[in-house]
């Protein structure tokens, strides 16, 4: 039997086919869900997985599967759906699984012929088992699954050219802000592979560079970090030759020995999400980790870089307590803390999260044509109605971040300044001009974005975007 298992294309690593562009290239992350779930299927299957993000593929020329799997981001729901309806045409059945499904389980019902919710891993066989006898369920749950039901992913199915390689090592997050749905998804429970399972799937990874896609690698309790340094310490041992970037919490840069045995074992860049430049701001969405008094965000950050690791900063534009002038604030607050990049993102309701909740109760949601309009919800367009900042207001605020951060000269000043410390020239480098070219691609998507936008009904549309008081 053959099996294929889809990755649908994403509009936020997709404006440009990262076959097209150089740069667009480091925004294609691997689906490593589908490789997992490949992992943990019979060996009686052919199993191949299609990745829409690295290269259209032309699917009548393929042969015909017994079974498709569909994955998606919320944003990848629109063509998740083109790809279930083509291949429901011919007589193939399609489940869909992922976050979008879990958060939306109505909606994908009606143009799927089976959903599986929350965490597939501890559900699979079962719903293979179920389609060989022909009995195939609506809906699956998967639950939290157990961290024994944890598979290595299959590497070996996707092609050689991606910029990274991925790997989990943890699930779950307890810090449950505002804005995000993991905690909905994965539960605020944080699970841990065995360290043994995880330096062996490491080893198995063709690429240098490799993606850890935990939404917080070290956890935020003492036996967390505890449990982080033994990892480290055991793939620095197994000398992988890995180089490795991970997201994780400012706490990161409080313990000198985690930070050393990171770098021994190939952590190269963090991603650290400050999201605010002001204690309101934090507050608003329930970032309690950066609210801890006495914190000092640029000391954290030269610890973190003395190790030779590049600290990526993610931000949030439209904030209930973001007023005009927030884009430079973020610029400006980016820059004194000392971050090599700046990742910066408008706010947006997610289905399942509390900020969802909220805005849809305030009729603060602007795009609500749905399926079609998911294709915005990539964090990289302004989908609501914020509370100080018009749309044409928000999105200005975001060039001009932009524009601020990634200027030529204090995109040199970076480079020069990673040199300096020893650090990664060459990447830093690569990462900032990768960012930069991600910035204008986006203002060009935003007149589509324009086109599409709905103020509050009896709203004059005109009105709507030149003045930023107006909600």
């Amino acid at each position: 039997m053959r099996l294929y298992l889809i990755n649908p294309t994403n509009p936020l690593v997709s404006s440009v086919s990262a076959k097209e562009s150089r740069w667009n290239r480091y925004r294609v992350w691997k689906p490593l869900s589908l490789m997992v779930l490949a992992g943990l299927t019979p060996p009686e299957w052919e199993v191949v997985i299609v990745d829409e993000n690295f290269g259209a593929p032309d699917y009548p020329a393929m042969p015909r599967p017994d079974l498709v799997g569909i994955t998606a981001f919320t944003s990848q729901a629109p063509r998740a759906y083109e790809v279930a309806a083509y291949f429901r045409r011919l007589g193939v059945p399609v489940i869909m699984g992922g976050i979008h499904a879990t958060m939306c389980v109505d909606e994908v019902m009606a143009r799927v012929d089976s959903v599986v919710t929350r965490e597939a891993e501890g559900i699979w066989p079962r719903v293979l088992e179920d389609f060989r006898r022909g009995g195939l369920k609506r809906q699956y749950d998967g639950g939290h699954a157990d961290i024994n039901d944890f598979a290595p992913a299959r590497h070996d199915l996707l092609p050689e050219g991606y910029a990274f390689g991925a790997i989990q090592t943890t699930r779950g997050c307890p810090l449950n802000c505002n804005f995000c749905s993991v905690t909905t998804f994965n539960g605020a429970q944080y699970r841990q592979r065995p360290i043994p399972e995880v330096v062996r799937e490491f080893q198995s990874i063709r690429e240098k560079r490799v993606l850890v896609v935990d939404d917080n690698l070290i956890g935020t309790r003492p036996e967390h970090v505890a449990r982080a340094k033994d990892l480290f310490r055991a793939l620095a041992e197994a000398n992988l030759r890995k180089q490795w970037i991970a997201q994780a919490t400012i706490n990161f840069a409080d313990d000198e020995e985690l930070l050393r045995l990171a770098a021994q074992a190939g952590c190269r860049g963090v991603f650290i999400g400050f999201e605010s430049p002001s204690p309101e701001g934090l507050r608003e969405v329930g970032k309690k980790f950066n609210l801890l008094k006495g914190r000092d965000f640029r000391a954290s950050v030269r610890r973190i870089q003395r190790h030779s690791i590049l600290v990526a900063g993610s931000f949030i534009i439209g904030l209930d307590v973001d007023e005009p002038g927030i884009g430079q604030r973020i610029a400006e607050a980016a820059s004194q803390y000392g971050v090599d990049n700046l990742n910066t993102l408008f706010l947006t309701p997610l289905p399942g999260t509390r900020l969802w909740d909220q805005m849809k109760s305030d009729d603060r949601i602007a795009l609500t044509v749905f399926p079609e309009d998911w294709k915005y919800y990539t964090l990289t367009f302004p989908v609501a109605r914020y509370k100080h900042l018009s749309l044409e207001g928000i999105i200005q605020e975001m060039i001009a971040c932009n524009r601020s951060f990634y200027s030529m000269p204090r995109l040199l000043g970076r480079v020069w300044g990673s040199l300096w410390r020893r650090g990664k020239p060459v990447v830093s480098l690569v990462a900032n001009l990768s960012y930069r070219n991600n910035s204008r691609l986006d203002r060009k998507a935003y007149a589509d974005l324009r086109r599409q936008w709905r103020p509050f009904p009896g709203t004059n549309p005109i009105q709507m975007q030149t003045t930023p008081e107006r909600i």
